[in-house]
């Protein structure tokens, strides 16, 4: 991306440059984190704002712990499994992804936490009314 151009995405407090969010992470040694936060982590964020979806705390330390990464088509299949299970009439449903699993809040279209594939086999997943496999 040419500086020319900065995309400006918004956080929880205001709009950000990505521009200088890289260079301030850069000047504090390190290149993908910035105030605890790795540059990716805020991309994938800003992809699930677009899809209309979100993350509880819950989720995105469930993520970050199990070392769950999500891509933009992975964001993308989640919105649209969203979506399906939405046209079903579901309130609730686990989707289930190759490297994951989501709990996710249909009518807030919230993930309300996530599973790779060691927890998800050692335990049960209640309160869901689907599953969408993806």
């Amino acid at each position: 991306m040419s500086s020319g151009n900065a995309m400006k995405i918004g956080n929880y407090q205001r709009p950000v440059d990505l521009i200088d969010i890289a260079k301030r992470g850069q000047r504090a040694g390190s290149r993908e984190k910035v105030d605890g936060e790795s540059f990716k982590d805020m991309f994938s964020r800003e992809l699930a704002a677009q899809r209309n979806i979100t993350f509880s705390k819950h989720a995105r330390e469930r993520l970050f712990s199990r070392g769950v990464e999500l891509s933009e088509t992975d964001v993308n299949k989640i919105a649209d499994a969203i979506d399906k299970a939405e046209a079903k009439g579901s309130k609730d449903t686990l989707i289930l992804a190759d490297d994951a699993a989501f709990v996710v809040s249909v009518k807030d279209r919230t993930i309300v936490t996530a599973l790779d594939t060691n927890n998800l086999k050692e335990g049960v997943v209640t309160a869901i009314d689907s599953a969408v496999i993806l």
